[in-house]
């Protein structure tokens, strides 16, 4: 019979001493080491995560070694252009970011408490669908007290209900080089072409009545490119569907009545962006901007700080 302390022994007996999984019982992992390995983990370059954390490439280096001694495995494959996880990389990946994610959440809990109060928010259609629902449920669960109202609205008119005080923020769409005052850049959008086909020529290209279009009405920032530069370009064109809605337009286009002007990152299923070589001219990009009114509230600030947080790039 087995001994107690034989490799036999029922429940409640220790591990083997070759048993990697002691390290990992046993360790107490300091969080900047952990920072410094998420940093390294989804940048894949030293210089990256080096830049990250604020720290030389050096001291992550010693950190990621500090690490894998205290786990007693390596996390990393390392080669002279490329850094790759190892299968013990690849679990603690996954409870780093939960760990950092809550430690992150404490610590703003204790710096900032929470904030309480109604926040009127303003949003373009399409970015209310792509973006919105993730932001505002994520936002809702770290601050219970704020009571978000939110309202779609086409740019210009978000602008309009801004200045006359029916928001205190508002995500906006802008010229590049003529932002509206106070306007806080997040991000850029590449606008293209969109069809329900791509193998097929855009329909009026070149023939009579012009092409057909599909398009929000006034005013619309996109609607405005999508006109500017075909007259640029000499293309005549014809709206024969407008719509206020994102999934009004997309089924029109999906029915193949006409083409649209979207973002490269906001091409609903089923329709596809036009090849480079398609006959149509290129759109001027988009800035995306957020507008926070004067002095605002604690709710709002954070609301504002927590969109440009996720947001920006």
């Amino acid at each position: 019979m087995p001994t107690p302390d034989g490799d036999g022994a029922a429940g409640g007996s220790e591990p083997p001493r070759g048993d990697p999984l002691r390290a990992w019982r046993r360790a107490d992992i300091d969080t900047a080491l952990l920072r410094t390995f998420y940093a390294l983990a989804t940048t894949g370059s030293f210089t990256r995560a080096a830049e990250k954390v604020s720290r030389t490439q050096s001291a992550v280096s010693q950190q990621i070694q500090k690490l894998e001694e205290t786990l007693g495995q390596p996390l990393f494959v390392r080669s002279r252009r490329h850094v790759a996880l190892t299968t013990a990389g690849e679990l603690l990946l996954g409870y780093a970011r939960q760990v950092l994610e809550l430690l992150d959440q404490a610590l703003d809990k204790l710096a900032h408490p929470d904030p309480w109060g109604e926040v009127r928010f303003g949003s373009p259609e399409d970015f209310a669908t792509f973006f919105l629902p993730d932001i505002l449920a994520r936002y809702l669960d770290r601050h219970p007290h704020v009571l978000l109202r939110t309202n779609c609205e086409l740019t210009l008119r978000l602008i309009e209900g801004f200045e006359r005080d029916a928001f205190d923020l508002v995500v906006i769409k802008q010229d590049a080089g003529h932002l509206h005052p106070g306007a806080r850049p997040l991000w850029g959008e590449k606008l293209v072409w969109v069809g329900n086909d791509p193998r097929r020529p855009p329909a009026g290209l070149g023939g009579e009545g012009g092409m057909k279009l599909v398009l929000s009405p006034e005013p619309c920032v996109y609607r405005r490119r999508a006109l500017r530069a075909l007259d640029r370009a000499g293309i005549g064109w014809t709206i024969v569907y407008t719509s206020p809605s994102l999934a009004g337009a997309a089924a029109a286009v999906r029915a193949g009545l006409g083409l649209t002007v979207l973002p490269r990152n906001m091409i609903p299923p089923g329709l596809v962006p036009l090849p480079p070589d398609s006959g149509l001219p290129d759109l001027e990009e988009t800035q995306m901007c957020l507008l926070v009114r004067a002095a605002p509230s604690a709710a709002v600030a954070t609301f504002a700080q927590y969109i440009e947080d996720r947001l920006s790039h």
